[in-house]
């Protein structure tokens, strides 16, 4: 089963799922504020993609941050999981996981190319 991570008040998550849902295309949502974010689903999308990607310097949430956490997070993979496992809205969204990859960010020509 899909599964779409991404949070109810992002633009693009809306986005994501109405493309989704516009090609009937079967998934499972998942908002990251409400239901959050575990080790073993942050280490299967760090496995997947990587923590550089994961990581959102752009989003409101990295920006409220102090200058400490921003350079631990950007220094020490460590310091980066521990910021996202307290602040699931660190991570870019929204994310897709297919099972076989996972895209992020919403790509419209990657969504269309998904079963339907």
């Amino acid at each position: 089963m899909i599964t779409l991570y991404g949070i109810k008040t992002c633009d693009t998550c809306r986005k994501a799922r109405k493309a989704l849902d516009t090609q009937d295309t079967p998934y499972r949502y998942h908002d990251l504020r409400e239901q959050g974010l575990d080790e073993t689903l942050l280490e299967h999308l760090v496995d997947r993609v990587g923590l550089a990607t994961l990581l959102n310097t752009r989003s409101t949430t990295w920006r409220s941050l102090d200058a400490a956490d921003q350079q631990s997070a950007k220094n020490d993979a460590e310091g980066a999981r521990s910021l996202m496992l307290a602040n699931p809205t660190l991570l870019k969204r929204p994310l897709l996981d297919t099972g076989d990859r996972v895209i992020v960010g919403f790509k419209h020509d990657e969504y269309a190319d998904l079963p339907h």
